[in-house]
């Protein structure tokens, strides 16, 4: 229940809204009728028109394809199951809760009757259901084109109705939708907008009894299902509402996530590549893969937080040696794989400790360039063994070393890791047991930059069958193989392959 507090900030928000709605609504055209009727044939063909003309305060950019063809699938098949799958911030719930269903409800034989917004609570629906009453009652564009709408009822109570009999309730998740099939009309629109929410994704057994709520008692109030059942939301967990019902048979899905499968934004009008790019360095990448990249990840499923231990390197010649190592990549764009160089040194002790780490989703001559930095970084105060994979030291990468080599005086001496690697996966996991004993030591002087952030996230981020990069530990893993080999005559300081099961 909400505390009085809540209340009156979902009222303030509400009259802030009805002001902008107003605001940039009020200057309304002046048209004869025959070109009025022309305005309004195109209002209800043409969504993207609908949206700019009639929604300023909301299309502050350009509609993208993705929700432009969302509305022509709904109008186009009006007994359809579908979920949209789409990034925070791509205006999910404006078009799919909100504009989508002023637009089916203008059309001259009209598409919806009786609305039921869903979300995780019945506060949260029925802020959504708000915004509708707003633009209803106030969004003088509406009206000029299509008449008076408001007729009685209030958000806040959880339903109101229109002019012209269509009526909007919300419901919160769990809450029983038995009672509307008695209203004369059953639900011929139903948004479950957001649905998860990160406590309830914790528990298994809640997210089952969420989704037979919605496929029995939700489902259940259309006439044998007929009408519109849009989901709506992004996926903040491997085991979700929404994960699950994108499993059920004969649902039409559609993923958007804000980069897409050629690494540029989704929505190209309203966000650029670079301040995306920015908001993934400074959220991290786990974070980043849950909030728009529709692809939760759980922290530490192999190696903990706990276990990422961070302190003061030794002096460079007290290391026994140094060895650097490349995993490279060769394209250069938002949805490669990164590109990692790892300097680690191995103490008498046997501790290794990762003194530099450069990471990213960048150029060659960028990755020769690390070394260089490297190179400055130990200063000739004792030799570093420098490796790349054997097969990626070809001549392209040769000849990018050559020519920064030229630059700089000096030429790297790097040589290529030619044995015959094992299971990625099972070499990476590998290095579980080192980090839970303390055996691997991360440089505290180097802990927020970017490299070394990268490296910590997708170490955490690492699963099988996870979709999240893992460049940086694998670089990391060679490198450590290589010391091992070095020392010990053979690269044998952990056992290869899955972790044994423990007994709690």
């Amino acid at each position: 229940m909400s505390t009085k507090k809540e209340i009156q900030e979902a009222l303030e928000r509400w009259k802030s809204l009805v002001e902008r709605i107003q605001a940039a609504t009020q200057n309304t055209p002046v048209q004869t009728a025959q070109q009025k009727a022309v305005t309004i044939k195109r209002l209800q063909d043409d969504y993207r028109f609908f949206v700019s003309l009639l929604f300023p305060h909301l299309a502050k950019k350009a509609c993208a394809d993705f929700q432009v063809d969302a509305a022509y699938k709904l109008k186009k098949n009006k007994n359809i199951r579908a979920l949209f799958e789409w990034a925070r911030g791509h205006a999910k719930s404006s078009h799919l809760s909100l504009l989508i269903p002023l637009w089916l409800m203008i059309q001259d034989e009209r598409m919806l009757n009786f609305m039921v917004l869903v979300s995780k609570s019945e506060d949260s629906a029925k802020r959504l259901l708000g915004d509708l009453q707003a633009e209803l009652q106030y969004n003088k564009l509406f009206q000029y084109y299509f008449g008076a709408q408001f007729k009685e009822g209030s958000w806040t109570d959880g339903e109101f109705t229109t002019a012209q009999g269509v009526t909007f309730i919300a419901l919160g998740r769990g809450q029983s939708p038995r009672g509307l099939k008695n209203r004369g009309q059953r639900p011929d629109y139903i948004s479950v907008d957001d649905i998860d929410d990160d406590e309830m994704c914790r528990n298994e057994k809640r997210v089952a009894d969420a989704l037979e709520w919605v496929l029995t008692a939700l489902l259940g109030t259309m006439e044998m299902g007929r009408g519109r059942f849009v989901m709506v939301g992004n996926r903040i967990a491997k085991i979700s509402v929404l994960a699950l019902f994108a499993k059920l048979i004969g649902i039409y899905h559609t993923i958007v996530n804000a980069l897409n499968k050629n690494g540029q934004p989704s929505w190209p009008e309203n966000y650029a590549l670079k301040e995306i790019m920015d908001l993934r360095e400074l959220m991290g990448e786990r974070n980043f893969q849950k909030e728009y990249m529709n692809n939760p990840l759980v922290e530490g499923a192999i190696f903990k937080q706990k276990h990422i231990r961070y302190g003061r390197m030794l002096p460079l010649k007290d290391y026994k040696s140094l060895f650097c190592y490349t995993d490279p990549s060769f394209k250069n764009s938002a949805n490669s794989d990164y590109k990692a160089t790892v300097l680690v040194g191995k103490t008498k002790e046997g501790i290794y400790h990762v003194l530099k780490v450069f990471a990213g989703q960048t150029s060659i001559s960028e990755m020769v360039l690390w070394h260089y930095l490297i190179n400055d970084y130990v200063d000739g105060k004792v030799p570093v063994q420098y490796y790349m994979e054997a097969n990626f030291l070809q001549d392209l990468l040769l000849d990018e070393f050559s020519k920064e080599g030229k630059n700089c005086g000096f030429q790297i001496p790097i040589r290529g890791d030619k044995r015959s690697k094992p299971d990625k996966f099972a070499r990476i996991e590998a290095l579980q047991p080192l980090f839970e004993r303390g055996f691997i030591i991360f440089n505290e002087a180097e802990k927020d930059t970017p490299g070394m952030k990268i490296l910590v996230d997708q170490l955490l981020m690492f699963q099988r069958g996870s979709r999240s990069k893992d460049d940086a530990p694998d670089a990391l893993e060679g490198a450590i193989f290589l010391l091992n080999k070095r020392w010990t005559g053979e690269a044998r300081p952990y056992r290869s392959g899955a972790r044994p099961s423990r007994k709690h």
